[in-house]
This record gives C-alpha cells, structure tokens and sequence, in this order.
C-alpha cells in the first residue's frame, strides 16, 4: 500500500501501541515458557485455568482504559483539555476502588471458580495459589489500564510502550527467578506477575499526577465524573462480559476433554492473544483518532481514517496469519510440549491462522466505535455474537478440540456482521465534546 499522510497518522499511533500491547502476552508466553519447563504439564494446564480467570476479570475492566481513551481523546479535539485530564484523574480513582474490590470478593471464592473448570485435582490447587496471589496484584493492573487510557487519549502511544516493555520484562526475570532460581513453583511465577504490575502502576500515577498538576485539574475523585466514568464503562463491562464468556467457555470445555488437550487450548489461546493484542494496535489508534476527530466536528476524516484502517486491519490479518503457519513447526518446541500437546497445537494452529484477517477488520471496527463512544451498540452487537457462538461450542464439545476452536470462528464472523453494519451507516458519528 502507498504510504499517506493519514497512514503515517495511524503508524504513528499504532506501531507504539503494536509494542505496548504485544509486549503483555510475549511475556505471559515466556511464563508459559517457563513453567512448562520447570514444573511440567499439570502446571501448564493449572496456569491456563487461573490465568483465564484473572484475564477475565482484568479484561472486564478494560473499559478502564477504552472508555477513558475516548473521553480524553474526544475532549482533547474539542481544546477541552481540563476535562479531558479531569476524566484520568476519575478513571484512576475508579480503578483503584474496582481493584480493592477483586481482592474482597475473589480470594475467598478462589477455590469455587477453579472447581467450575473441572480440571485434575493436582491443576486446581496450583491454580487456586496462582489466582490468590495474581489478586493482590489487581490494583496496580487497573491503574495501568486507566492509565494507558489517558495517554492514548492524548494521542501518547510512546509512554505506555516504555512502561509495557519495562514492567514485563521484569515480570519475566522475576518468574526466571523465583520459579527456576528459587524453586517457588507455580507461586513464583505470580508473585512476579503482581510485583511487575504493582510497579507498572506507580509509574502511571506519577505521570497522570504530574499532568494534572500541570493543569491545576484536582486529584480529588468527583462523583460526578465517577459516575459519569461508571455508567459509560458498563456497555463496554457487558460488550467485555460477552468476551470473555466466550474466552472461559472455551477452556472449560476443553479441561473436560483431557489434560493434553487443556494443555495445547491454552497454549493456543496464547498465541490468539499475541495476534489479537498485535492487531489491536491499530484498534488503538482507531479509538483516538475517532475521539479526536468527532470532538473537534470532522465527521469526513473519521469516514476517511476508518477506511484505511480497516484496509490496515485485513492486511496485517493475512500477514498475521502466514507468520503462524511459518512458526508453527517451531512453537510447540519453545513450551517443551509432550507429544500429545504438540500434536494437538500443531493442529490447533490452522484454524487460529486462517481466521486472522477476519479479526483484522473486526478489532478495528470494534476500536473505531469505541472512540466514537458507542458502546450501547457494541454491548447489544456482543450478545449477539456470543448467542451464536454458544451453541457452535457446546456441539463441538464431542468433535474434539480443533472443532471447539472452530466454534471460535463462528463468533468472529458474527462480530464482522454486526460491525461492519453499524459502521456503513450514520448513527455513530455524533461530533462535540
């Protein structure tokens, strides 16, 4: 593709988000990576269920960082830039109280959510210690979130790179560490999780701090933008809920089919995340673009930026997708997979590479109508899609674990259908602050 001014607008932003969100699943794998090794495929299996859980709870969160990156980048283009500050400063209020809050509820009911997946007796109780220990680190996971969040809002891409890049790189040497150094097992390595976090988000507060210093905006929540930040956030908690169902649903069906097949789910499941995450970046740059253009009243160069992104979206699928399928006879070697897992992954991998540009468009369509703030669509566009897939995983439950993961194409292409008919027509570009 001939490379414009408003590709470079988009590289600009993406290729740093490309960096930023990649950098948290390279490192998860590398945790994969390491447990697979050290402890062996009980531990990469308990690893799958607890770390499906607390991705599930951060990711109901996310709109931490999604909502906030709309509200700051839509009040920045409208020269609001109190306002936009002033909307950090809240989210970051609420991500601490929404962390405390995890904490409360989950680590009692930590045992009964493990027991929900039905994995092996020696899995569970290696996922209930991961789980606990990860939740202390919650606080400081959403305080990256909403973090992120301001500064994408800001049309800052650089500064979330840097803090990903850090915080998980530490996280990788500190699981080396206390798992292979000091022999803590599976609780080393979520122990590294929650000090790498917990680190991540005292660099953010000190940033959004100092900018709202800068701007004389107070650092007292306001309940008005609290509750402004709350009833926004739920369409997208309920568009993530759907998400995640899916996500969780997925997995338990596969710990039901045997600890090889867990084992080669998870280990696939980490891979779709990386290429999600990757093509999330031009997500990212959809939702500040969209943000910033419908605040300062361009409705043609929201039109125009969507275009190319999706054209950026199906490019980057396809290469996304060889690249798996070229890496594929080298990955299951990296986890020290047992022959019945590489089997299995190895075979898990086509569906995952063929479904790539599907998501291409998908992850940026779902970005642009997030910086244009229509999530009462997108939550109603998430059940739909997820009533579609239900029924697909529950018949595949008796296929075997390739159909399961097929199942998962299904949902995606009832995402591609909803989204791409809201986005032909009109009712998402609202302009203004």
């Amino acid at each position: 593709m001939l490379i414009t001014p408003r590709d470079r607008e988009i590289l600009r932003l993406a290729v740093p988000a490309f960096g930023a969100l990649v950098a948290e699943p390279l490192f998860l794998l590398a945790d994969y990576a390491i447990v697979g090794h050290a402890l062996g495929t009980t531990a990469v299996g308990a690893l799958g269920v607890a770390g499906t859980v607390l991705a599930a709870l951060m990711n109901l969160c996310v709109f931490l960082a999604y909502g906030t990156t709309a509200a700051v980048a839509r009040q920045t283009g409208a020269g609001e830039h109190t306002r936009a500050m002033r909307s950090g400063v809240d989210g970051i209020w609420l991500a601490l109280g929404i962390g405390v809050a995890l904490i409360a509820v989950f680590w009692p009911l930590a045992p009964a959510v493990v027991e929900l997946f039905g994995a092996s007796a020696g899995q569970s109780a290696q996922a209930v210690t991961y789980l606990r220990i990860s939740l202390l680190g919650a606080p400081g996971m959403l305080v990256v979130l909403a973090g992120t969040g301001v500064l994408r809002g800001l049309q800052d891409t650089v500064t979330p790179l840097v803090v990903a890049i850090g915080s998980f790189a530490l996280n990788a040497a500190l699981n080396a560490w206390f798992v292979l150094g000091l022999g803590w097992g599976i609780a080393g390595s979520a122990w590294g999780t929650v000090l790498a976090q917990t680190l991540g988000g005292a660099v953010y507060l000190v940033v959004v701090v100092k900018g709202a210093l800068r701007l004389g905006t107070p650092l007292t929540p306001g309940l008005a933008g609290l509750k402004q930040a709350g009833t926004a956030g739920f369409a997208l908690f309920v568009r993530t809920l759907c998400l995640r169902m899916v996500v969780t649903v997925g997995t338990m069906i596969a710990t039901r089919m045997g600890e090889a097949e867990l084992a080669a789910y998870a280990l696939a499941t980490q891979v779709w995340t990386l290429l999600a995450f990757a093509l999330d970046a031009i997500a990212i740059a959809g939702q500040a673009i969209t943000g910033r253009a419908l605040g300062a009243g361009d409705v043609a160069a929201t039109r125009a930026a969507t275009k190319r992104m999706v054209q950026w979206g199906v490019w980057s699928g396809i290469v996304f997708g060889l690249l798996v399928l070229a890496a594929g006879p080298v990955l299951p070697g990296l986890f020290d997979a047992e022959p019945r897992v590489a089997e299995l992954l190895l075979a898990l991998l086509w569906p995952v590479a063929l479904f790539q540009p599907v998501c291409g468009v998908v992850f940026v369509l779902d970005g642009v109508l997030i910086g244009a703030g229509d999530q009462r669509y997108l939550a109603w566009a998430g059940v739909w899609a997820t009533l579609a897939y239900l029924p697909a995983a529950f018949l595949a439950s008796g296929l075997g674990v390739v159909v399961l993961w097929c199942a998962l194409g299904v949902w995606m292409i009832a995402r591609l259908i909803t989204l791409v008919r809201r986005a032909a027509d009109d009712a998402w570009l609202v302009t203004g602050a």
